[in-house]
């Protein structure tokens, strides 16, 4: 089973949105199965065969996350940083502005998928392989 210094170790490779398919590859093979990213505080679950969970504790101080969502102003401002023009704090405190509370990828279907507080899908995309 998958070991937080070997999920660290591969998020240590991500410098910006575009590394981030290369990063799921990895984790992929190391057993992960999916895991949740929670916006306010960078804390993320991640999960693997027979209920195995590792988790990442907080890595910032805590966002507010606004109540309502702007779908189309995440969905701009997610583009620039799959190009690589943020980096991932300019990105999570882009979401908590958006109104995204989490994001929860699916190693099965190869998704993200993006949540606002109420737990609406605000965006589901395909990871790219």
């Amino acid at each position: 089973m998958f070991t937080l210094e070997q999920i660290k170790a591969a998020h240590s490779k991500v410098k910006s949105g575009a590394d981030f398919p290369a990063y799921i590859k990895e984790i992929k093979a190391l057993g992960v199965t999916h895991y949740e990213t929670f916006v306010a505080d960078g804390h993320t679950d991640y999960h693997g065969a027979n209920d195995y969970t590792a988790k990442v504790p907080a890595k910032y101080d805590p966002l507010v996350i606004a109540d309502t969502a702007n779908a189309e102003q995440f969905k701009a401002e997610l583009l620039a940083h799959q190009q690589g023009k943020t980096d991932f704090l300019t990105f999570i405190k882009m979401c908590a502005t958006f109104g995204i509370e989490k994001w929860a990828i699916n190693m099965d279907k190869m998704t993200c998928t993006y949540y606002d507080k109420a737990g609406n899908e605000m965006l589901v995309e395909d990871i790219p392989q």
